[in-house]
């Protein structure tokens, strides 16, 4: 903050106002670890001798709403909400949200106790919700939006249709021709995205797309596994399968096991997400998705609107990662060793 000659210094204000010269130059930028009646008596003496005052969050915290907080998954969103509010000096609360149900109790709470901000992670509250949130002066950004967001929607994601291109091209190159995809649910924005990827990504290898090796699932390994059973069970068995994300690409591995068959010697398995892959038998390759630079560009975005009296919406997505393990080879071929290799997905 900048402060004219003839101006003040922080030294007077900070006697006039009865606290010390780090608390006035904490207020001075925007820093929420001071008394809200403290911060607001300190903002007037300071605008009033013509400083710049950051605005700043009025409450030091930011809730971190999310379906469930069990598994790697959740532990990473939750993981980079956490480390970016502690860098500002800020709290997160952590609550399980995922329908209305849950939505209509948390924000009576949050509207008692007073927020600077959430953080929605794979919930996107309807026109009515949204319309609370604003009258309780609530801002939102949606993590991972599972439909896509209007324009009025602040929101993070990840490059789904990349990602999704990148395991398809993956297997291309290594000269697969029957590729099959077990997608996630179809209300999921960011499943229909990998499978329009996956479709791109044989189209753009003059692969003809067959959608009778193409399914549906949840995000769970039981939902792999029964999907990749079907697809086996086919005339023309797939020699690869992208799976949806790496619960899914477990299923498969086990689907693979039952069958006595074996990655990637029989077929070659690519998963999404890399919070649990490292740990499969056989390594897994697949794409990283950058799941707690998500919540941390998302509160990031929170604390920018505070700073700034005209809010524009915007979607941001960050970038997913081929990670290439041992579950993936030629056709008939085995991984010639293990290791880990990593290229950046490729851009529209």
């Amino acid at each position: 903050m900048r402060r004219e000659s003839g101006r003040r210094t922080l030294t007077t204000v900070a006697a006039e106002a009865g606290v010390s010269v780090s608390t006035v130059s904490k207020v001075l930028n925007g820093r929420t670890d001071v008394a809200p009646c403290t911060r607001e008596r300190i903002g007037r003496l300071l605008r009033g001798y013509g400083y710049q005052v950051a605005p700043g969050m009025q409450f030091g915290v930011v809730d971190l709403l999310i379906g469930s907080l069990h598994g790697p998954w959740a532990e990473e969103l939750i993981r980079g909400a956490v480390d970016a509010a502690r860098e500002a000096g800020q709290s997160i609360v952590v609550t399980t949200v995922s329908g209305p149900a849950e939505f209509t109790p948390w924000l009576e709470r949050a509207a008692r106790r007073g927020t600077d901000g959430v953080l929605s992670v794979l919930y996107l509250p309807d026109a009515g919700e949204r319309g609370r949130l604003s009258g309780a002066r609530i801002p939102l950004v949606v993590i991972d939006p599972p439909t896509e967001p209007g324009s009025d929607i602040r929101s993070v994601g990840t490059t789904n249709w990349q990602g999704g291109m990148a395991a398809a091209r993956h297997l291309a190159e290594l000269g697969h021709r029957r590729i099959a995809a077990i997608g996630g649910p179809e209300r999921f924005w960011s499943a229909n995205a990998r499978l329009d990827g996956y479709r791109t990504a044989l189209l753009r290898g003059r692969i003809p797309v067959d959608e009778a090796l193409v399914s549906r699932g949840e995000f769970t390994a039981a939902d792999g596994r029964h999907q990749a059973h079907r697809l086996l069970d086919r005339p023309g068995p797939p020699t690869a399968i992208v799976a949806g994300n790496d619960n899914q690409a477990l299923g498969v591995l086990q689907a693979l096991g039952e069958r006595g068959l074996r990655a990637p010697g029989d077929v070659s398995v690519v998963g999404f997400d890399d919070v649990i892959a490292a740990w499969a038998t056989p390594p897994l390759t697949t794409v990283r998705q950058p799941l707690a630079a998500m919540t941390a560009a998302g509160f990031r975005m929170l604390r920018a609107g505070a700073a700034s009296s005209r809010i524009e919406p915007q979607h941001v997505e960050l970038a997913t990662r081929m990670v290439v393990r041992d579950s993936t080879a030629a056709p008939g071929d085995v991984n010639p060793g293990p290791g880990c290799t990593e290229s950046r997905s490729p851009r529209k």
